[in-house]
C-alpha cells in the first residue's frame, strides 16, 4: 500500500529482549525496561504496548465513527483491550478482544459505531487476518 501523506513516524530504538532489554523514543517521550510477560520484572512487554496503542486508536477511531453517523459518544467510553501471547507447538502467535464500553447508547448503535471503528482503525487494519479478534460491547 503506498501512502499519499505520511502523517507521523514513531522512531524508537531497542537493545535487548523481552528480558531486560530497553525501548527508547527519539524524542525521549517513552523510555522503558522490557520484562517477560507475567514476570515480577519492573519493566512492560510488547503485548501490554500493542494493547495500550491498539485502545487508544481504536477510542480515537470510535470518535470519527460517531462524527460519520452523527452520533454523540458518552463521556466515559472505555475500552478494555486483553492481548493474548499464545504458543501452539513450536510457534508464538497473538489472538485480541477489545471491550468496549459506550454507557446510555442503544445496543445496535454502539454495535454499528464498534464496527465502523473496526473498519477505520489503523491497529484494526494491521492485524485483519492475521489474528483473531473479539469485539465486546461490555
Amino acid at each position: 500500500m503506498t501512502a499519499k501523506k505520511v502523517l507521523y513516524t514513531a522512531k524508537v530504538h531497542t537493545t535487548g529482549a523481552r528480558d531486560g532489554g530497553t525501548s527508547r523514543s527519539d524524542d525521549g517521550r517513552l523510555d522503558i525496561l522490557h520484562s517477560l510477560p507475567g514476570s515480577k520484572g519492573s519493566g512492560t512487554n510488547p503485548e501490554q504496548l500493542f494493547a495500550a496503542g491498539w485502545s487508544a486508536c481504536f477510542d480515537g477511531a470510535l470518535g470519527l465513527a460517531a462524527r460519520a453517523l452523527k452520533v454523540e459518544l458518552p463521556a466515559d467510553v472505555a475500552i478494555d483491550a486483553e492481548v493474548d501471547l499464545c504458543l501452539e507447538g513450536d510457534a508464538y502467535f497473538l489472538r485480541a478482544r477489545l471491550n468496549v464500553s459506550l454507557p446510555g447508547l442503544e445496543r445496535h448503535v454502539a454495535l454499528a459505531l464498534i464496527e465502523r471503528a473496526h473498519q477505520t482503525c489503523p491497529y484494526s487494519k494491521a492485524v485483519r487476518g492475521n489474528i483473531d479478534v473479539v469485539l465486546n460491547l461490555a
